[in-house]
């Protein structure tokens, strides 16, 4: 299935094409990197060229912003009950993956509809645009989980933001796996988890991570603390070369044999490009939902 993220009203993906995106966040246009945007595109049409900043690779790696004009160091952007901080980061980013509302409406529908206490694990849960949407949902708790420390108060402000206070949300900065394992041993489980697993990464204390080699070992840790009345099960993946075939025969074999009372779903997740009528590919999901 191919699920668009076509219900924002703060932010719009314009166009993209040779290499490049350019998005408008809540009024703020920015030029950015974008390798699946292969196609060819006019970068002299107009829209190209009313910027307020472009990131520039480095051929060392990495990159940095030339600002056009003058912009805040941080601004809000809201997507329905939801406000987040958005701010240009030296490594391209953001602080939003806009594409990721498709499964926060997702989740949100499926926890507002179940009348049970719903506990919910965030995995590589970044800044926590699904950890707000589970907690404004109305999960009774939503654990969030990841290894940069910077991410984790943003995500932290983004609470604050968007009135979560109340709400019980536990901030964990840890690597993933190491977490789950020590969940299993206390005995907790989870009627909801999410994860993003990056292709690459590093935890707190330097354990590596690469997603072809440790998904697997994730996926089966993480259904150890997955509860036998699990409500929901969501994976997306941005590595390249993995299909959404290959995320569908890891969690028919993995989940289904544990969790046969649910439907698995899987497919690409995009945005529209609102200057042409095209679609930008922004990764795979996979999603297992209890049949009821």
């Amino acid at each position: 299935m191919l699920l668009i993220a076509n219900k924002w009203k703060d932010y719009e993906c314009l166009d993209a094409g040779n290499g490049e995106k350019l998005e408008a966040w809540n009024g703020i246009v920015l030029r950015r990197p974008d390798p699946q945007a292969i196609w060819n595109v006019d970068t002299n049409q107009a829209h190209w060229k009313k910027v307020d900043a472009i990131y520039h690779r480095s051929k060392s790696g990495g990159g940095s912003w030339e600002y056009k004009h003058t912009l805040p160091e941080q601004w809000t952007i809201q997507y329905g009950d939801l406000t987040f901080k958005v701010s240009p980061t030296g490594f391209k980013h953001t602080g939003i993956f806009p594409e990721q509302a498709v499964n926060w409406d997702w989740m949100k529908e499926l926890i507002q509809s179940h009348k049970e206490e719903i506990r919910v694990l965030n995995l590589f849960a970044y800044t926590g645009g699904a950890t707000m949407a589970c907690a404004k949902a109305g999960a009774k708790e939503v654990v969030h989980v990841d290894a940069s420390k910077g991410m984790v108060q943003w995500a932290k402000e983004n609470r604050d933001l968007s009135h979560l206070e109340d709400k019980t949300i536990r901030f964990i900065v840890d690597d993933c796996l190491k977490f789950v394992e020590r969940e299993k041993r206390r005995g907790r489980t989870y009627h909801g988890i999410l994860m993003d697993p990056p292709s690459y990464g590093r935890g707190p204390n330097g354990e590596m991570w690469k997603f072809e080699k440790e998904i697997t070992t994730l996926i089966e840790k993480t259904l150890d603390i997955f509860d036998e009345n699990g409500l929901f099960f969501l994976i997306n993946s941005y590595t390249t070369g993995f299909s959404s075939i290959v995320l569908n025969n890891l969690m028919t074999s993995m989940i289904l044999p544990k969790h046969p009372n649910g439907t698995i779903d899987t497919g690409e997740v995009a945005l529209p490009l609102t200057k042409r009528n095209l679609l930008l590919p922004c990764g795979i999901y996979g999603r297992w939902q209890r049949n009821d």
